[in-house]
């Protein structure tokens, strides 16, 4: 672990060279919301991507449902750039990144198995080049946080995704991207990630396994994917919530967790991995947890942020069930009508 430039405490010049060279950092107007998507994040593959529960057109209905409701200009959404090869290399190995040439690689990751079939350039045009899209909205995301307070990436939350491995639909790590390029450009040292999707984010934890700028709040299913018990052991605060767990009793567990985490750390950037499938009816995450639930989870992090003035940046992330993206939708109307963020008005 301690040799991947991911889980070592000390920045390489080659990788702080790579990141003050990016262009995913960039000036955003001040008429812009701080609300990051691409027509480029959905994925439609000849109907391939059906045979994955989750629904790879969720982003863009997302943004369609905040534009319809009028809580979103269209005009104002932030577009963001494709992480380059060099991007990816702040945190990925060459060898990683040149196994995802091999359809059959990707397949696997995302979970799609007729996907090793098809020729790479195409898997590349239609599955990664999306996923390369959101990694690049994840990272700027903490840049928009730290000038604006917030920011949310419609996209990304590809938290089983480490430096050297892949799966579970995930196939780059941009939350260990964001907070590297974080470390450098922002010039912060304390992030804490709080990942209240279903399941466990084994990616990031083995990522920052030996890194004590990162502390890692994450509540899942502990009898779900990925079963990674060795990245458990790089958990800060463990929450584990059974399957059939209910709206009440997640919630008073989520309030004690916001507690304790207020009084282990002060971070300067919290990334919030905001998956919706511990929604009631997701065959995956096995949870019972209500839409109001869902919208009251987010609001309850955003508040926490607000109160400890740490600039939030919120992932999409999980969520294998059509409802999502309304349920995600109406989560956002809400954290606008509570005043935690601004969608609507001026800049």
């Amino acid at each position: 672990m301690s040799s991947s430039p991911s889980s070592s405490a000390a920045i390489g010049g080659d990788t702080r060279n790579r990141i003050l060279s990016s262009n995913l950092y960039f000036d955003v107007s001040p008429s812009k919301v701080p609300l990051i998507y691409s027509d480029s994040y959905d994925i439609s593959f000849l109907g391939i991507e059906k045979l994955h529960p989750f629904d790879s057109s969720k982003w863009g209905r997302i943004c369609n449902f905040l534009v319809s409701f009028g809580v979103l200009d269209k005009n104002r959404i932030v577009e963001p750039l494709e992480a380059s090869e060099d991007d990816l290399l702040v945190v990925h190995s060459k060898s990683y990144l040149n196994s995802l040439n091999q359809s059959s690689n990707v397949a696997k990751i995302i979970e799609v198995p007729p996907v090793a079939f098809f020729p790479n350039c195409l898997v590349q045009h239609k599955v990664l080049f999306p996923f390369r899209k959101q990694v690049g909205g994840t990272i700027l995301a903490a840049k928009l946080a730290k000038e604006r307070g917030w920011a949310i990436n419609v996209g990304g939350g590809f938290h089983h995704c480490s430096a050297e491995n892949g799966g579970g639909f995930c196939a780059y790590a941009d939350i260990s991207l964001c907070i590297h390029f974080a470390f450098v450009q922002l010039n912060i040292s304390r992030v804490m990630i709080i990942d209240l999707d279903a399941h466990q984010g084994n990616g990031h934890e083995m990522d920052f396994a030996d890194d004590n700028r990162v502390y890692i709040l994450d509540m899942y299913n502990p009898g779900i994917y990925p079963l990674d018990y060795e990245a458990r052991n790089y958990i800060n605060q463990k929450v584990e919530v059974k399957s059939g767990t209910r709206t009440e009793e997640y919630l008073l567990k989520l309030d004690e967790a916001l507690e304790i985490a207020g009084r282990r750390l002060n971070p300067e950037l919290l990334v919030y991995n905001a998956g919706t499938d511990i929604l009631e009816g997701d065959p995956l995450g096995r949870l019972k947890i209500s839409p109001d639930g869902i919208a009251l989870r987010d609001e309850k992090v955003f508040r926490f942020a607000r109160e400890k003035k740490i600039p939030i940046v919120m992932l999409t992330s999980g969520g294998y069930m059509k409802s999502s993206a309304r349920v995600i939708a109406d989560s956002i109307v809400n954290l606008e009508n509570k005043c935690l963020i601004e969608t609507s008005g001026g800049p």
